[in-house]
């Protein structure tokens, strides 16, 4: 739920955090699970950043920290439905900073996305037999979020 990381004493390295997921029973697979840090720059400007620290499916993550291959979409619109036969039902990964810099600030939370599954609109029209406007999404990718871990040197 959460917390502060200690300084970094001289000569050690950035830290490592354990991340883990197990899908929801009754939901779809999970697709990732991504590490965003968000820090203070020497100027005092903001910055953002997303790391994929553990991928499905045996995709590959980048040396730039992500994954760019998107995991599969069974998503069947006009039927709200899907197929849970692409992604994995368990995630989990040791992730270090590789842009750690132990004189900023910054803080870090993790984000895991499931595998792409119909909106309630979808089920909606596909109850109620109508048809939905283009700009309304009929599926999309739930995600949920860590309490963040702060670092104040």
């Amino acid at each position: 739920m959460g917390g502060d990381l200690p300084d970094v004493p001289s000569g050690k390295t950035a830290p490592v955090f354990m991340v883990g997921a197990l899908k929801d029973t009754w939901s779809g697979n999970l697709d990732r699970i991504q590490i965003v840090k968000g820090w203070i720059d020497k100027n005092g400007d903001r910055h953002e950043k997303v790391y994929d620290a553990a991928v499905s499916d045996g995709r590959t993550i980048d040396s730039d920290g992500r994954c760019r291959t998107p995991v599969g979409n069974t998503v069947d619109e006009a039927n709200a439905s899907y197929l849970n036969n692409v992604g994995d039902a368990e995630l989990r990964a040791a992730w270090t900073d590789p842009d750690f810099d132990p004189k900023l600030p910054a803080v870090y939370y993790a984000r895991v996305l499931e595998i792409p599954t119909p909106t309630w609109q979808a089920y909606d029209s596909m109850f109620f037999g109508i048809t939905m406007p283009e700009e309304i999404p009929l599926s999309h990718q739930e995600r949920a979020y860590t309490s963040p871990i702060w670092y104040t040197p």
